[in-house]
Protein backbone atom coordinates (compact mmCIF):
# COMPACT_ATOMS: atom_id res chain seq x y z
CA UNK A 1 0.00 0.00 0.00
CA UNK A 2 1.36 3.39 -0.93
CA UNK A 3 1.81 6.41 1.38
CA UNK A 4 -1.07 7.95 0.62
CA UNK A 5 -3.31 5.52 0.54
CA UNK A 6 -2.20 4.32 4.16
CA UNK A 7 -2.97 8.34 5.10
CA UNK A 8 -6.05 8.12 3.38
CA UNK A 9 -7.42 5.09 5.11
CA UNK A 10 -6.52 6.57 8.54
CA UNK A 11 -8.68 10.02 7.48
CA UNK A 12 -11.27 7.47 6.91
CA UNK A 13 -11.49 5.99 10.56
CA UNK A 14 -11.25 9.70 11.74
CA UNK A 15 -13.57 11.13 9.62
CA UNK A 16 -15.97 7.74 9.27
CA UNK A 17 -16.14 7.88 6.04
CA UNK A 18 -14.73 6.83 2.30
CA UNK A 19 -12.22 9.10 1.52
CA UNK A 20 -11.30 9.76 -2.14
CA UNK A 21 -8.12 8.32 -3.76
CA UNK A 22 -8.90 9.51 -7.38
CA UNK A 23 -10.18 13.08 -8.44
CA UNK A 24 -11.18 11.26 -12.15
CA UNK A 25 -12.57 7.77 -13.36
CA UNK A 26 -9.30 5.43 -13.61
CA UNK A 27 -11.97 2.48 -15.52
CA UNK A 28 -13.83 2.52 -17.96
CA UNK A 29 -17.94 2.40 -17.72
CA UNK A 30 -20.19 1.18 -20.57
CA UNK A 31 -23.39 2.63 -21.23
CA UNK A 32 -25.06 -0.85 -21.02
CA UNK A 33 -22.64 -2.87 -19.00
CA UNK A 34 -24.41 -6.37 -17.69
CA UNK A 35 -24.33 -7.47 -14.57
CA UNK A 36 -23.71 -10.69 -12.89
CA UNK A 37 -24.20 -11.56 -9.25
CA UNK A 38 -23.23 -15.60 -9.29
CA UNK A 39 -23.92 -17.92 -6.25
CA UNK A 40 -22.23 -21.05 -5.19
CA UNK A 41 -23.35 -24.00 -3.32
CA UNK A 42 -21.22 -24.93 -0.22
CA UNK A 43 -18.61 -28.14 -0.61
CA UNK A 44 -17.46 -28.10 -3.79
CA UNK A 45 -15.89 -25.38 -5.84
CA UNK A 46 -16.96 -23.46 -8.52
CA UNK A 47 -20.58 -25.52 -8.56
CA UNK A 48 -22.75 -23.05 -9.77
CA UNK A 49 -26.25 -22.40 -7.58
CA UNK A 50 -27.97 -19.01 -9.03
CA UNK A 51 -26.88 -16.11 -10.91
CA UNK A 52 -28.55 -13.09 -11.53
CA UNK A 53 -28.09 -10.82 -14.20
CA UNK A 54 -29.00 -8.04 -16.49
CA UNK A 55 -28.61 -4.47 -18.11
CA UNK A 56 -31.82 -3.15 -17.06
CA UNK A 57 -31.30 -2.46 -13.01
CA UNK A 58 -35.38 -3.10 -12.50
CA UNK A 59 -35.59 -5.84 -14.51
CA UNK A 60 -32.66 -8.85 -13.42
CA UNK A 61 -33.32 -12.55 -14.78
CA UNK A 62 -32.95 -15.52 -12.49
CA UNK A 63 -31.60 -18.79 -13.21
CA UNK A 64 -30.97 -21.55 -10.65
CA UNK A 65 -29.55 -24.92 -10.57
CA UNK A 66 -32.35 -26.93 -8.34
CA UNK A 67 -30.14 -29.50 -7.23
CA UNK A 68 -26.41 -28.63 -7.74
CA UNK A 69 -25.17 -32.15 -7.38
CA UNK A 70 -27.12 -33.19 -10.63
CA UNK A 71 -24.78 -32.66 -13.49
CA UNK A 72 -28.23 -32.57 -16.12
CA UNK A 73 -29.63 -29.94 -14.14
CA UNK A 74 -26.27 -28.09 -13.84
CA UNK A 75 -25.82 -28.12 -17.54
CA UNK A 76 -29.36 -27.33 -18.50
CA UNK A 77 -28.46 -24.21 -15.74
CA UNK A 78 -25.12 -23.30 -17.89
CA UNK A 79 -27.22 -23.65 -21.10
CA UNK A 80 -29.76 -21.38 -19.80
CA UNK A 81 -27.23 -19.47 -18.94
CA UNK A 82 -24.86 -19.32 -22.21
CA UNK A 83 -28.72 -18.29 -24.51
CA UNK A 84 -28.42 -15.28 -22.04
CA UNK A 85 -25.24 -13.85 -21.83
CA UNK A 86 -24.33 -14.84 -25.25
CA UNK A 87 -26.66 -12.50 -26.88
CA UNK A 88 -25.03 -9.89 -25.52
CA UNK A 89 -21.69 -10.58 -25.45
CA UNK A 90 -21.75 -11.56 -29.10
CA UNK A 91 -24.30 -8.23 -29.90
CA UNK A 92 -20.80 -5.86 -30.24
CA UNK A 93 -19.72 -8.29 -33.09
CA UNK A 94 -20.69 -6.85 -36.14
CA UNK A 95 -20.72 -3.08 -36.10
CA UNK A 96 -17.14 -2.52 -36.73
CA UNK A 97 -14.52 0.74 -38.00
CA UNK A 98 -12.01 0.02 -40.49
CA UNK A 99 -8.35 0.42 -38.96
CA UNK A 100 -4.98 1.66 -41.52
CA UNK A 101 -2.31 -0.13 -40.63
CA UNK A 102 0.75 -1.77 -42.66
CA UNK A 103 2.11 -5.46 -42.62
CA UNK A 104 5.91 -6.15 -43.74
CA UNK A 105 5.92 -8.79 -46.35
CA UNK A 106 8.31 -11.75 -44.86
CA UNK A 107 10.37 -12.33 -48.38
CA UNK A 108 10.69 -8.99 -49.25
CA UNK A 109 11.01 -7.11 -45.89
CA UNK A 110 8.69 -4.11 -47.90
CA UNK A 111 5.58 -2.81 -46.16
CA UNK A 112 2.21 -2.60 -47.76
CA UNK A 113 -0.98 -0.82 -46.47
CA UNK A 114 -3.93 -3.06 -44.92
CA UNK A 115 -7.27 -2.40 -43.14
CA UNK A 116 -8.19 -4.28 -40.21
CA UNK A 117 -11.79 -4.48 -38.65
CA UNK A 118 -11.97 -3.20 -34.92
CA UNK A 119 -14.86 -3.21 -33.15
CA UNK A 120 -16.97 -0.16 -32.62
CA UNK A 121 -17.63 -1.11 -29.10
CA UNK A 122 -17.15 -3.85 -26.80
CA UNK A 123 -19.43 -5.54 -23.73
CA UNK A 124 -18.34 -5.47 -20.57
CA UNK A 125 -19.49 -7.52 -17.65
CA UNK A 126 -19.35 -5.65 -13.47
CA UNK A 127 -19.31 -8.70 -10.84
CA UNK A 128 -19.73 -7.75 -7.49
CA UNK A 129 -16.48 -8.88 -6.12
CA UNK A 130 -12.97 -10.27 -6.82
CA UNK A 131 -14.69 -13.75 -6.01
CA UNK A 132 -16.84 -13.20 -8.35
CA UNK A 133 -14.42 -13.07 -11.53
CA UNK A 134 -12.85 -16.37 -9.96
CA UNK A 135 -16.08 -18.50 -10.13
CA UNK A 136 -16.48 -16.95 -13.98
CA UNK A 137 -13.20 -18.24 -14.41
CA UNK A 138 -13.90 -21.63 -12.97
CA UNK A 139 -16.79 -21.62 -14.90
CA UNK A 140 -14.80 -21.07 -17.99
CA UNK A 141 -12.47 -23.78 -17.33
CA UNK A 142 -14.85 -26.20 -16.60
CA UNK A 143 -17.44 -25.84 -19.83
CA UNK A 144 -15.00 -24.87 -22.96
CA UNK A 145 -14.27 -28.92 -23.48
CA UNK A 146 -17.61 -30.21 -23.01
CA UNK A 147 -18.51 -32.46 -25.60
CA UNK A 148 -21.42 -31.52 -27.19
CA UNK A 149 -25.15 -33.57 -28.23
CA UNK A 150 -23.85 -32.48 -31.92
CA UNK A 151 -20.36 -34.07 -31.65
CA UNK A 152 -19.71 -37.45 -33.12
CA UNK A 153 -18.79 -38.79 -29.85
CA UNK A 154 -20.33 -36.50 -27.53
CA UNK A 155 -19.52 -38.98 -24.56
CA UNK A 156 -21.57 -38.93 -20.64
CA UNK A 157 -23.06 -36.32 -19.99
CA UNK A 158 -23.13 -34.00 -23.21
CA UNK A 159 -23.96 -30.57 -23.12
CA UNK A 160 -25.94 -28.01 -25.02
CA UNK A 161 -23.76 -26.63 -28.32
CA UNK A 162 -23.97 -23.30 -26.56
CA UNK A 163 -22.51 -24.19 -23.41
CA UNK A 164 -18.94 -24.69 -24.53
CA UNK A 165 -18.75 -21.22 -26.58
CA UNK A 166 -19.96 -19.48 -23.40
CA UNK A 167 -16.50 -21.23 -21.22
CA UNK A 168 -14.59 -20.15 -24.34
CA UNK A 169 -16.15 -16.37 -23.80
CA UNK A 170 -15.48 -16.70 -20.01
CA UNK A 171 -11.95 -17.62 -20.30
CA UNK A 172 -11.21 -14.91 -22.80
CA UNK A 173 -12.88 -12.15 -19.97
CA UNK A 174 -11.31 -13.59 -17.36
CA UNK A 175 -7.67 -13.56 -18.69
CA UNK A 176 -8.33 -10.16 -19.96
CA UNK A 177 -9.08 -8.80 -16.48
CA UNK A 178 -6.01 -9.71 -15.45
CA UNK A 179 -4.25 -6.86 -17.32
CA UNK A 180 -4.26 -4.21 -15.70
CA UNK A 181 -6.11 -1.21 -16.49
CA UNK A 182 -8.54 -3.81 -18.66
CA UNK A 183 -12.01 -3.36 -18.45
CA UNK A 184 -14.02 -6.15 -19.71
CA UNK A 185 -14.67 -7.81 -16.47
CA UNK A 186 -14.85 -5.63 -13.82
CA UNK A 187 -15.20 -6.81 -9.90
CA UNK A 188 -17.46 -3.72 -8.30
CA UNK A 189 -15.22 -3.44 -5.46
CA UNK A 190 -11.94 -3.23 -6.99
CA UNK A 191 -13.45 -0.51 -8.38
CA UNK A 192 -14.74 1.25 -5.69
CA UNK A 193 -10.67 0.93 -3.75
CA UNK A 194 -9.13 2.10 -6.46
CA UNK A 195 -11.00 5.45 -6.39
CA UNK A 196 -11.73 5.30 -2.78
CA UNK A 197 -10.51 4.33 0.66
CA UNK A 198 -11.85 3.19 3.85
CA UNK A 199 -11.25 2.81 7.42
CA UNK A 200 -11.17 -1.42 6.86
CA UNK A 201 -9.15 -4.37 5.49
CA UNK A 202 -8.56 -4.71 2.15
CA UNK A 203 -10.07 -8.34 2.46
CA UNK A 204 -13.37 -6.80 4.46
CA UNK A 205 -13.59 -4.39 1.46
CA UNK A 206 -14.60 -7.49 -0.59
CA UNK A 207 -17.65 -7.35 1.03
CA UNK A 208 -20.04 -5.09 -1.10
CA UNK A 209 -22.13 -3.82 1.20
CA UNK A 210 -19.55 -3.27 3.91
CA UNK A 211 -17.82 -1.43 1.17
CA UNK A 212 -20.56 0.61 0.37
CA UNK A 213 -21.54 1.52 4.04
CA UNK A 214 -18.25 3.68 4.29
CA UNK A 215 -19.76 5.55 1.86
CA UNK A 216 -23.10 7.08 3.08
CA UNK A 217 -23.38 5.51 6.36
CA UNK A 218 -26.78 6.38 8.53
CA UNK A 219 -27.24 9.16 10.55
CA UNK A 220 -25.35 8.51 14.21
CA UNK A 221 -22.97 5.57 12.93
CA UNK A 222 -19.70 5.70 11.78
CA UNK A 223 -18.18 3.76 8.67
CA UNK A 224 -17.21 1.29 10.67
CA UNK A 225 -20.00 0.87 12.56
CA UNK A 226 -22.43 1.13 9.46
CA UNK A 227 -20.16 -1.38 7.84
CA UNK A 228 -20.70 -4.17 11.07
CA UNK A 229 -23.86 -3.56 10.66
CA UNK A 230 -24.37 -4.53 6.94
CA UNK A 231 -22.12 -7.30 7.79
CA UNK A 232 -23.48 -9.04 10.78
CA UNK A 233 -27.38 -8.03 11.17
CA UNK A 234 -29.77 -10.56 11.49
CA UNK A 235 -33.28 -11.10 11.46
CA UNK A 236 -35.67 -12.83 13.85
CA UNK A 237 -35.38 -16.01 12.18
CA UNK A 238 -31.44 -15.51 11.93
CA UNK A 239 -30.60 -15.04 8.65
CA UNK A 240 -28.17 -12.07 7.49
CA UNK A 241 -30.36 -8.75 6.50
CA UNK A 242 -28.01 -8.30 3.75
CA UNK A 243 -26.52 -11.32 2.35
CA UNK A 244 -23.16 -10.85 0.96
CA UNK A 245 -23.59 -13.25 -2.29
CA UNK A 246 -19.85 -13.73 -1.85
CA UNK A 247 -20.71 -15.49 -4.34
CA UNK A 248 -20.31 -18.45 -1.45
CA UNK A 249 -23.55 -18.37 0.71
CA UNK A 250 -23.79 -17.92 4.58
CA UNK A 251 -23.93 -21.30 6.56
CA UNK A 252 -26.77 -20.58 8.51
CA UNK A 253 -28.68 -19.70 5.33
CA UNK A 254 -27.33 -22.71 3.79
CA UNK A 255 -28.36 -24.97 6.96
CA UNK A 256 -31.81 -23.48 7.92
CA UNK A 257 -33.24 -22.24 4.70
CA UNK A 258 -31.45 -23.30 0.97
CA UNK A 259 -31.01 -27.45 2.73
CA UNK A 260 -34.53 -27.81 3.38
CA UNK A 261 -35.73 -26.28 0.60
CA UNK A 262 -33.11 -28.38 -1.67
CA UNK A 263 -34.64 -31.56 0.14
CA UNK A 264 -38.00 -30.63 -0.87
CA UNK A 265 -36.90 -30.46 -4.45
CA UNK A 266 -35.00 -33.37 -4.20
CA UNK A 267 -38.11 -34.74 -2.51
CA UNK A 268 -40.42 -33.87 -5.26
CA UNK A 269 -38.34 -35.11 -7.69
CA UNK A 270 -37.95 -38.90 -6.84
CA UNK A 271 -41.59 -38.94 -6.14
CA UNK A 272 -41.85 -37.45 -10.04
CA UNK A 273 -40.02 -40.20 -11.32
CA UNK A 274 -41.70 -42.66 -8.75
CA UNK A 275 -44.95 -41.62 -10.91
CA UNK A 276 -44.03 -41.85 -14.30
CA UNK A 277 -43.63 -45.61 -13.69
CA UNK A 278 -46.91 -46.11 -13.52
CA UNK A 279 -48.64 -44.72 -16.76
CA UNK A 280 -52.28 -43.64 -16.61
CA UNK A 281 -51.84 -42.73 -12.50
CA UNK A 282 -52.76 -39.52 -11.32
CA UNK A 283 -50.24 -39.31 -8.80
CA UNK A 284 -47.65 -37.70 -12.03
CA UNK A 285 -50.04 -34.63 -12.45
CA UNK A 286 -49.15 -34.04 -8.77
CA UNK A 287 -46.14 -34.78 -8.38
CA UNK A 288 -45.24 -32.49 -11.95
CA UNK A 289 -46.74 -29.46 -9.71
CA UNK A 290 -44.75 -30.47 -6.59
CA UNK A 291 -41.64 -30.46 -8.56
CA UNK A 292 -42.85 -26.61 -9.83
CA UNK A 293 -43.63 -25.34 -6.24
CA UNK A 294 -40.18 -26.65 -4.92
CA UNK A 295 -38.49 -24.62 -8.24
CA UNK A 296 -40.56 -21.66 -7.08
CA UNK A 297 -40.19 -21.93 -3.73
CA UNK A 298 -36.28 -21.89 -4.56
CA UNK A 299 -36.25 -19.39 -6.82
CA UNK A 300 -37.85 -16.96 -4.35
CA UNK A 301 -35.13 -17.94 -1.59
CA UNK A 302 -32.17 -17.56 -3.89
CA UNK A 303 -33.73 -13.95 -4.91
CA UNK A 304 -34.19 -12.62 -1.67
CA UNK A 305 -30.42 -13.94 -1.34
CA UNK A 306 -29.09 -12.13 -4.52
CA UNK A 307 -31.05 -8.93 -4.78
CA UNK A 308 -29.15 -6.60 -2.41
CA UNK A 309 -25.96 -7.38 -3.73
CA UNK A 310 -27.50 -6.89 -6.99
CA UNK A 311 -28.86 -3.39 -5.88
CA UNK A 312 -25.42 -2.78 -4.65
CA UNK A 313 -23.70 -3.20 -7.78
CA UNK A 314 -25.92 -0.44 -9.17
CA UNK A 315 -25.18 1.82 -6.60
CA UNK A 316 -21.41 1.66 -6.89
CA UNK A 317 -22.08 2.35 -10.36
CA UNK A 318 -23.86 5.17 -9.79
CA UNK A 319 -21.33 6.83 -7.61
CA UNK A 320 -18.56 5.90 -10.13
CA UNK A 321 -20.68 7.72 -12.91
CA UNK A 322 -20.06 11.42 -10.29
CA UNK A 323 -16.43 11.23 -11.34
CA UNK A 324 -15.23 12.55 -14.74
CA UNK A 325 -13.42 10.33 -17.00
CA UNK A 326 -9.70 10.30 -16.91
CA UNK A 327 -8.14 11.37 -19.82
CA UNK A 328 -6.29 7.96 -20.96
CA UNK A 329 -8.97 5.90 -20.64
CA UNK A 330 -10.53 5.92 -24.23
CA UNK A 331 -6.92 4.56 -25.05
CA UNK A 332 -7.09 1.80 -22.77
CA UNK A 333 -10.82 0.86 -23.89
CA UNK A 334 -9.23 0.74 -27.59
CA UNK A 335 -7.24 -1.95 -25.99
CA UNK A 336 -10.18 -3.76 -24.85
CA UNK A 337 -11.84 -3.58 -28.27
CA UNK A 338 -8.50 -5.52 -29.96
CA UNK A 339 -8.89 -7.95 -27.77
CA UNK A 340 -13.12 -8.21 -28.33
CA UNK A 341 -12.24 -8.24 -32.16
CA UNK A 342 -9.25 -11.06 -31.87
CA UNK A 343 -11.48 -13.16 -29.97
CA UNK A 344 -14.17 -12.49 -32.14
CA UNK A 345 -11.98 -13.52 -35.24
CA UNK A 346 -10.72 -16.87 -33.81
CA UNK A 347 -14.18 -18.34 -33.19
CA UNK A 348 -15.12 -17.18 -36.50
CA UNK A 349 -12.14 -19.26 -37.71
CA UNK A 350 -12.32 -22.36 -36.23
CA UNK A 351 -9.90 -22.28 -34.20
CA UNK A 352 -9.89 -24.60 -30.75
CA UNK A 353 -10.40 -23.86 -27.56
CA UNK A 354 -7.86 -22.13 -24.95
CA UNK A 355 -5.44 -24.45 -23.48
CA UNK A 356 -5.64 -25.97 -20.33
CA UNK A 357 -2.14 -24.52 -19.91
CA UNK A 358 0.19 -22.10 -22.19
CA UNK A 359 3.22 -22.97 -23.66
CA UNK A 360 6.40 -21.47 -22.60
CA UNK A 361 6.32 -18.80 -25.51
CA UNK A 362 2.60 -17.95 -24.90
CA UNK A 363 3.03 -17.43 -21.05
CA UNK A 364 6.34 -15.34 -21.15
CA UNK A 365 4.66 -12.92 -23.94
CA UNK A 366 1.52 -13.23 -21.42
CA UNK A 367 3.26 -12.53 -18.17
CA UNK A 368 5.56 -9.23 -20.85
CA UNK A 369 2.26 -7.64 -21.70
CA UNK A 370 0.67 -7.45 -18.15
CA UNK A 371 4.26 -5.66 -16.93
CA UNK A 372 4.09 -3.50 -19.84
CA UNK A 373 0.35 -2.55 -19.23
CA UNK A 374 1.07 -1.98 -15.43
CA UNK A 375 3.81 0.28 -16.15
CA UNK A 376 1.53 2.02 -18.89
CA UNK A 377 -1.19 2.33 -16.43
CA UNK A 378 0.99 4.07 -13.87
CA UNK A 379 2.45 6.63 -16.10
CA UNK A 380 -1.01 7.15 -17.16
CA UNK A 381 -3.30 7.27 -14.08
CA UNK A 382 -0.12 9.99 -12.47
CA UNK A 383 -0.83 11.77 -16.21
CA UNK A 384 -4.94 12.16 -15.80
CA UNK A 385 -4.85 12.20 -12.13
CA UNK A 386 -3.18 14.96 -9.57
CA UNK A 387 -3.87 12.45 -6.59
CA UNK A 388 -2.52 9.56 -8.51
CA UNK A 389 0.16 11.92 -8.71
CA UNK A 390 1.15 13.00 -5.43
CA UNK A 391 1.81 8.99 -4.57
CA UNK A 392 4.68 9.68 -6.99
CA UNK A 393 5.82 12.85 -5.43
CA UNK A 394 5.84 11.86 -1.72
CA UNK A 395 7.47 8.79 -2.81
CA UNK A 396 10.47 11.22 -4.29
CA UNK A 397 9.48 10.02 -7.84
CA UNK A 398 8.28 13.20 -9.39
CA UNK A 399 8.28 16.93 -7.59
CA UNK A 400 6.24 19.94 -8.86
CA UNK A 401 6.78 23.40 -8.37
CA UNK A 402 6.88 27.00 -9.84
CA UNK A 403 9.69 28.58 -12.13
CA UNK A 404 11.76 31.12 -11.31
CA UNK A 405 14.17 31.54 -13.76
CA UNK A 406 14.81 30.20 -17.56
CA UNK A 407 18.29 30.91 -18.84
CA UNK A 408 19.16 29.97 -22.54
CA UNK A 409 21.89 28.04 -23.22
CA UNK A 410 23.32 26.01 -26.38
CA UNK A 411 25.22 22.76 -27.00
CA UNK A 412 28.17 23.78 -29.69
CA UNK A 413 29.76 20.37 -29.90
CA UNK A 414 28.16 19.71 -33.44
CA UNK A 415 27.94 21.56 -36.54
CA UNK A 416 25.46 23.53 -35.39
CA UNK A 417 24.33 24.63 -32.06
CA UNK A 418 21.58 23.46 -30.58
CA UNK A 419 19.09 24.96 -27.36
CA UNK A 420 19.91 23.50 -24.44
CA UNK A 421 18.09 26.23 -21.85
CA UNK A 422 18.66 26.07 -18.25
CA UNK A 423 14.90 25.78 -16.24
CA UNK A 424 15.48 26.47 -12.59
CA UNK A 425 12.21 25.24 -10.36
CA UNK A 426 11.33 26.30 -6.57
CA UNK A 427 10.08 23.31 -5.28
CA UNK A 428 9.00 22.25 -1.44
CA UNK A 429 9.48 18.94 -2.82
CA UNK A 430 12.15 16.18 -1.82
CA UNK A 431 12.80 13.91 -4.74
CA UNK A 432 15.66 11.78 -5.32
CA UNK A 433 17.06 14.44 -7.05
CA UNK A 434 20.60 13.45 -8.11
CA UNK A 435 22.66 15.25 -10.60
CA UNK A 436 23.20 13.77 -13.88
CA UNK A 437 19.73 12.24 -13.11
CA UNK A 438 16.95 12.22 -16.17
CA UNK A 439 13.90 13.74 -15.68
CA UNK A 440 10.03 13.75 -17.86
CA UNK A 441 7.82 17.05 -18.01
CA UNK A 442 4.67 16.12 -17.69
CA UNK A 443 2.39 18.67 -19.77
CA UNK A 444 -1.40 18.20 -20.30
CA UNK A 445 -3.17 15.32 -20.19
CA UNK A 446 -4.64 14.28 -23.92
CA UNK A 447 -8.39 14.82 -24.31
CA UNK A 448 -10.59 11.68 -24.05
CA UNK A 449 -12.41 11.89 -27.62
CA UNK A 450 -8.99 12.55 -28.90
CA UNK A 451 -6.08 11.03 -27.78
CA UNK A 452 -3.23 13.06 -29.06
CA UNK A 453 -0.59 13.74 -26.02
CA UNK A 454 2.29 15.94 -26.75
CA UNK A 455 5.68 14.87 -27.25
CA UNK A 456 7.93 13.84 -23.78
CA UNK A 457 10.54 16.51 -23.60
CA UNK A 458 13.10 15.21 -21.61
CA UNK A 459 15.50 17.08 -19.18
CA UNK A 460 19.03 16.43 -17.08
CA UNK A 461 19.29 17.61 -13.60
CA UNK A 462 22.32 20.22 -13.52
CA UNK A 463 22.18 21.88 -9.93
CA UNK A 464 19.77 21.10 -6.45
CA UNK A 465 19.63 23.79 -3.83
CA UNK A 466 18.33 22.00 -0.69
CA UNK A 467 18.78 25.75 1.44
CA UNK A 468 16.49 27.67 -1.58
CA UNK A 469 14.67 24.73 -2.37
CA UNK A 470 15.46 24.71 -6.19
CA UNK A 471 16.47 22.30 -8.81
CA UNK A 472 18.02 23.38 -12.33
CA UNK A 473 17.30 20.93 -15.15
CA UNK A 474 19.02 21.55 -19.13
CA UNK A 475 15.86 20.71 -22.02
CA UNK A 476 17.12 18.31 -24.32
CA UNK A 477 14.54 17.83 -26.27
CA UNK A 478 10.59 18.64 -27.12
CA UNK A 479 11.50 21.91 -28.38
CA UNK A 480 11.10 21.26 -31.95
CA UNK A 481 13.86 21.18 -34.85
CA UNK A 482 14.77 24.79 -35.40
CA UNK A 483 17.73 26.53 -34.09
CA UNK A 484 15.75 28.75 -31.46
CA UNK A 485 12.96 26.56 -29.27
CA UNK A 486 9.24 26.64 -30.48
CA UNK A 487 7.28 29.18 -29.02
CA UNK A 488 5.27 27.31 -26.25
CA UNK A 489 7.47 24.41 -25.86
CA UNK A 490 9.67 25.94 -22.79
CA UNK A 491 7.50 27.22 -19.67
CA UNK A 492 7.61 30.98 -18.72
CA UNK A 493 8.85 32.18 -15.00
CA UNK A 494 5.49 32.25 -12.66
CA UNK A 495 4.24 28.80 -14.43
CA UNK A 496 3.68 25.63 -12.46
CA UNK A 497 5.14 22.62 -14.19
CA UNK A 498 5.96 19.37 -12.91
CA UNK A 499 8.91 16.83 -13.86
CA UNK A 500 9.04 12.73 -12.83
CA UNK A 501 11.50 10.75 -12.79
CA UNK A 502 10.52 8.13 -14.23
CA UNK A 503 9.90 7.86 -18.23
CA UNK A 504 6.43 8.80 -19.71
CA UNK A 505 6.11 6.54 -22.08
CA UNK A 506 6.30 2.50 -22.01
CA UNK A 507 9.26 0.82 -23.66
CA UNK A 508 8.43 -2.13 -25.51
CA UNK A 509 9.76 -5.53 -24.51
CA UNK A 510 12.35 -7.54 -26.53
CA UNK A 511 10.70 -10.10 -29.04
CA UNK A 512 10.07 -13.51 -28.40
CA UNK A 513 10.77 -16.88 -30.26
CA UNK A 514 8.14 -18.86 -31.88
CA UNK A 515 7.48 -22.26 -29.75
CA UNK A 516 8.72 -24.22 -32.16
CA UNK A 517 11.63 -22.08 -32.04
CA UNK A 518 12.63 -23.22 -28.78
CA UNK A 519 14.55 -25.74 -26.93
CA UNK A 520 12.90 -28.96 -26.21
CA UNK A 521 12.64 -27.88 -22.55
CA UNK A 522 10.33 -25.07 -23.62
CA UNK A 523 7.92 -27.28 -26.04
CA UNK A 524 10.81 -28.23 -29.16
CA UNK A 525 13.09 -29.03 -29.82
CA UNK A 526 14.71 -26.89 -32.70
CA UNK A 527 14.08 -27.14 -36.45
CA UNK A 528 11.05 -29.74 -35.52
CA UNK A 529 8.45 -29.66 -38.36
CA UNK A 530 5.48 -29.27 -36.17
CA UNK A 531 2.19 -27.59 -36.17
CA UNK A 532 1.46 -24.82 -34.12
CA UNK A 533 -1.34 -26.07 -31.31
CA UNK A 534 -3.72 -23.77 -30.13
CA UNK A 535 -1.41 -22.39 -27.61
CA UNK A 536 0.71 -20.90 -30.65
CA UNK A 537 -1.93 -20.23 -32.61
CA UNK A 538 -3.61 -17.76 -29.86
CA UNK A 539 0.30 -16.57 -29.03
CA UNK A 540 0.46 -15.70 -32.75
CA UNK A 541 -2.93 -13.99 -32.50
CA UNK A 542 -2.27 -12.02 -29.87
CA UNK A 543 1.14 -10.98 -30.54
CA UNK A 544 -0.24 -9.64 -34.17
CA UNK A 545 -3.05 -7.67 -32.56
CA UNK A 546 -0.23 -5.89 -29.89
CA UNK A 547 1.40 -5.29 -33.18
CA UNK A 548 -1.22 -3.50 -34.96
CA UNK A 549 -2.19 -1.36 -31.45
Amino acid sequence: MSLLGTLARLEAVRSGRAEPLATVRHRHLAERPMVVVPLTAAGEAGAPLAVLLGTDRSAPRLHIVPQPLNRTLRFDFLAELAADLLPYLESFADEVEQIEGSEKDPETGEKTQVFRELCADAPQLIVPNAAGVHHLALLGRSTRFRRTVEDDEPGPYPAPARVPLLGRWLTHLTDRAQVPGSSLLLAMTGLLSRHWATGQSHLEDQHLAARLAWHAPPAGLTGAEAAELAESARDGAGQLLHPPAGPATDPRFDELVLGPAIARYDAAAAALAHAAQEPGGTDAEQARAAVRTAVEQLRAVLSRVLLPTWHDVWHGLDLLRELPPAGHLAERWTGDRWSYTGHRDRLAAGEPPQPRQDDAVTAARKLAQREREQARLVVQEALDDPLAMAEHRLAGEAFAGVVTEVVPDYDTSGRSPKPRPLVTVRTADRPHADLGREAHRVRASPLADSGAAPSPQKAVITAVDPVAGTITLRVLSGMGRRKEPEPGSLPEPGERITFTLFELTVRQSAPLPEPDDTPWTHGGPPGAAATPGPAAAGAAAATAVEEWE
